[in-house]
């Protein structure tokens, strides 16, 4: 079978961390490195003579390669790697091995079908038609560059913890929105409210325009984590990365309203105790978690005295 080389370029200092970041969720992942070639060279091969080429290579900035199957849906790991590499500040150049980006921007919708997620909620892509069940809300979506699909374990994770706590009446906040899914689907499911804030200036586009095609008034906003947020929420979603979640729970407690609701997700398994422990030092108490493959959800109560 082939593989596709999802690849990214980032100045040399920033090597690490981006390299943590598709760790996330590679299998494993190749990373270009020739600032220290010759450094490197005497050490590691214990030779003097380089090669030309190799001497020619780029020394401020490294590649690094992560090998997907064509039958995933290579949209939404190009979505989910760009949002985190946006949210670290990182910059960077997004690269397909040898395969257009004109090519493959459309080519994953042939891989991207249906989903019933639960007897309440089904996914369905724009481009598809969908047979609901008696009582299911049917989500219509164009992910774009967004991420969320409702395909990957994070997102369906998320919604089905969400799915378990929504209730009619009730006001919701997703940072991260991506695609906007969660929001959109906590107003099918009977919600009063939901805003939608994410970094990316593409993603709330997406997002609003989902929204419409949907005929929900969820609401999508510009912004980092919880930037700018006053008003206080039942349930609060965050479906981003470990470190993101860590960073933003601090100030959580003063956007839930008595007895809400507080759902993660993205979180690779390795690092649930991690988010977990730090959410327990802030006074959030777990009433739920749910596992798929290698990643985790949790959900949380924070208990405010007044």
């Amino acid at each position: 079978m082939d593989w596709i080389d999802l690849n990214i370029k980032v100045p040399t200092k920033y090597t690490d961390v981006a390299s943590d970041i598709l760790s996330l969720i590679a299998a494993g992942i190749y990373v270009e490195d020739y600032s220290n070639l010759e450094e490197q060279a005497r050490e590691i091969a214990h030779i003097d003579l380089i090669d030309e080429e190799l001497l020619k290579k780029d020394r401020k900035h490294s590649i690094i390669h992560m090998y997907i199957s064509p039958n995933e849906n290579i949209r939404e790991y190009s979505a989910y790697i760009q949002a985190q590499l946006q949210r670290e500040e990182i910059p960077f150049e997004l690269n397909m091995g040898n395969v257009r980006e004109e090519d493959w921007a459309n080519a994953w919708k042939k891989h991207y079908h249906p989903i019933s997620l639960s007897d309440k909620i089904a996914i369905c892509p724009s481009w598809e038609s969908y047979e609901k069940k008696e009582g299911q809300s049917v989500i219509t979506l164009d992910p774009g560059m967004a991420f969320g699909t409702g395909t990957h374990e994070t997102t369906r994770l998320c919604l089905l913890e969400l799915e378990k706590y929504i209730k009619p009446g009730m006001s919701m906040l997703d940072v991260g929105t991506g695609s906007g899914i969660l929001a959109i689907c906590a107003r099918l499911l009977g919600a009063e409210r939901s805003l939608g804030i994410d970094i990316d200036p593409l993603a709330v586009k997406t997002a609003k325009e989902n929204a419409k095609i949907n005929s929900c008034n969820a609401e999508f906003v510009l912004g980092d984590l919880s930037e700018g947020v006053e008003e206080t929420f039942d349930i609060i979603c965050a479906n981003i990365v470990a470190d993101a979640i860590i960073k933003l729970s601090s100030d959580i407690p003063r956007l839930l309203k008595k007895n809400g609701i507080y759902i993660v997700s993205g979180i690779i398994d390795i690092r649930s105790h991690e988010v977990l422990n730090e959410l327990e030092k802030l006074g959030f108490s777990l009433i739920s978690k749910k596992e798929e493959n290698c990643w985790t959800a949790m959900s949380f109560q924070f208990k405010k005295e007044n």
